[in-house]
């Protein structure tokens, strides 16, 4: 079932204006707003004085939908209820899977449809979507949650024309607070790539000063791109979800880097492990499993095959937990994604760790989500057998492999409302500055992960 948008009152609609004119343009919003409107039925209004959020969104999903008419909302690069029901509704129209999510084949299409709506004159110009300002609601939750400021960077593909800016204020009307909103400034600038980079030294200016400053960066992150630099730079925190990743192995090394350098980083995807990491925690909790954490040997990891980031993550963590170091790594490729690691622990006992992509026929909104994790020794004494599964994956092939050792607690790990990008995000930006744990994990993940180079 597609949520609704939450209800929102459009202070202004989007607005062409030139760069040098955005904070004389949202200062005149205000102005001319006042407490009410002219007949004194509007409730009072007031800025937001929160934090600023910089989104970077690469895939041109939400201007790609509104030019072919099914979007109707600003550019924000958010996915949320009302997004998810365009997406619905373009993927029915062309024949693709209804999931709501903008997933590659979804993308591929979208443009594909846009070039042809451009090359016959229906479709002026993909990078100038047009809004519906009777249909001014706005579908993500960071803005109902959190009324901040908000500035996208929508780099599309094309000729270089130059940066296009665009204003807006919305104002999510909530029961409890009708009759005193608190609005969401919009500032979108669209352009290509080079030309959002050649613009970069302008963007932070339209941050608001003395308030946290978060870069939501929807791609892997380039150390060596001259926008992220200088907007990493300027901010709280940069935050990332490396669900999304195209080549994992590789940009968690690059994530590495950017810790290295004193990027203060967060990772959505990181949040996901919540649950995994304290019910993992909890299983030797009891006086006589916290002894027997030193008999762990054996580690199995499942998670849905596609990318392997969680599982990763979850294994940097659990290793950097009990202080082992890894000394090998193999990769094998087939039916099932199979990853092996060797690692010592410091009375130089020898550990064995296998994190298995498993085939899934009905794969969740998240690629890569875990199904199960198997703590487990080769000492058929030790009390420290742990198995923990989702709710949706269940533990029938942990069960099923059996191990050296009888499983001596099971738990499951529920599924979390808090998934979505959209709402780990409107949680994230609740706090910044550098993560120690998972600088710690990702870390260990990194060392492990170079092992293949070597």
């Amino acid at each position: 079932m597609v949520s609704q948008a939450p209800t929102v009152y459009s202070l202004q609609a989007p607005k062409d204006v030139s760069m040098t004119e955005i904070e004389a343009e949202l200062g005149q919003i205000w102005q001319s707003y006042g407490i009410a409107g002219d007949d004194g039925t509007l409730p009072a209004a007031t800025r937001a004085a929160t934090f600023t959020l910089v989104v970077y969104e690469p895939e041109q999903t939400q201007q790609l939908l509104a030019a072919l008419g099914f979007y109707h909302g600003p550019i924000d690069g958010i996915l949320g209820p009302q997004m998810e029901a365009a997406l619905r509704d373009a993927q029915k129209a062309y024949g693709i899977p209804e999931t709501g999510t903008p997933n590659p084949d979804t993308i591929t299409v979208l443009r594909g449809e846009v070039a042809k709506g451009r090359a016959s004159g229906k479709i002026a110009d993909a990078a100038s979507s047009t809004y519906d300002s009777k249909n001014p609601r706005i579908a993500d939750e960071i803005a109902l949650r959190n009324p901040c400021r908000i500035v996208t960077l929508s780099p599309v593909a094309g000729d270089d024309e130059g940066v296009k800016a665009q204003v807006a204020a919305y104002c999510p009307i909530q029961k409890q607070s009708a009759s005193a909103l608190v609005c969401c400034e919009y500032i979108t600038l669209t352009g290509t790539a080079e030309a959002l980079e050649r613009i970069a030294g302008m963007i932070p200016a339209l941050l608001i000063g003395g308030l946290p400053k978060f870069l939501w960066w929807k791609a892997t992150p380039d150390p060596n791109n001259g926008l992220f630099k200088r907007l990493a730079a300027v901010c709280n925190n940069v935050i990332v979800d490396s669900c999304n990743f195209n080549e994992p192995e590789k940009d968690l090394i690059c994530l590495q880097e950017l810790v290295e350098n004193g990027i203060p980083l967060a990772d959505l995807n990181w949040r996901r492990l919540a649950g995994w990491q304290e019910l993992a925690a909890e299983a030797y909790d009891a006086p006589q499993r916290r002894a027997a954490l030193g008999e762990i040997d054996r580690v199995n990891i499942d998670y849905e095959k596609g990318n392997p980031v969680q599982a990763l993550l979850f294994f940097g963590w659990l290793a950097s937990r009990l202080q082992w170091k890894p000394v090998a790594y193999q990769h094998e490729k087939g039916d099932y994604e199979i990853t092996k690691i060797r690692l010592v622990a410091q009375d130089q006992r020898q550990i064995e760790a296998e994190i298995v992509g498993v085939p899934i026929g009905d794969v969740g909104e998240i690629p890569g989500d875990l199904v199960a994790l198997r703590l487990s020794s080769t000492n058929p004494q030790a009390n420290c057998g742990t198995l923990i599964c989702s709710e949706t994956g269940g533990c029938m092939r942990m069960e099923t492999q059996g191990g050296a050792q009888s499983t001596g607690l099971f738990q499951q790990v529920s599924s979390l409302s808090e998934q979505r990008a959209e709402a780990l995000l409107s949680q994230q930006v609740q706090r910044w500055g550098h993560e120690a744990l998972l600088e710690e994990s990702l870390a260990l993940t990194a060392q492990i992960l170079k092992l293949a180079k070597s």
